[in-house]
């Protein structure tokens, strides 16, 4: 028999269909698979039973469900307008870019009109 990868807790029978194997080749999860995982909890599945169709133990179940649920409180507990400020700070930093490269083109015009070299250019090989 080759070796898939997955655990061999000879709990092959009890998956479910549709859900598969719990662990990729590298023995991690992906975001959406752990997602789809909390959701079941969520909406009622057994804990147990949830652990043994994906192949992973229900601390690590519930501990993803812990942190989808903290994250979701905390997504909940913020104002309105964190999405105005996130813009603003945005909208701040590429204002101060502007503002950086007008000056070095400033400085720039006022070198070629008063007849000074410009900074040497060094090759790009």
């Amino acid at each position: 028999m080759a070796d898939t990868g997955e655990p061999s807790s000879g709990s092959k029978g009890a998956r479910e269909p549709g859900h598969g194997p719990g662990l990729g080749r590298s023995g991690r999860m992906s975001r959406e698979r752990k997602l789809a995982a909390v959701l079941r909890l969520l909406r009622g599945e057994d804990l147990d039973h949830v652990s043994r169709s994906l192949g992973v133990t229900a601390a690590t179940l519930s501990g993803w469900r812990e942190a989808f649920l903290s994250s979701g409180e905390a997504a909940l507990a913020t104002k309105p307008t964190d999405a105005k400020q996130i813009e603003l700070g945005r909208l701040k930093a590429k204002l101060g870019e502007v503002m950086l490269e007008r000056e070095l083109l400033a400085e720039k015009v006022a070198a070629l009109e008063s007849g000074l070299p410009l900074g040497r250019r060094r090759s790009r090989l």
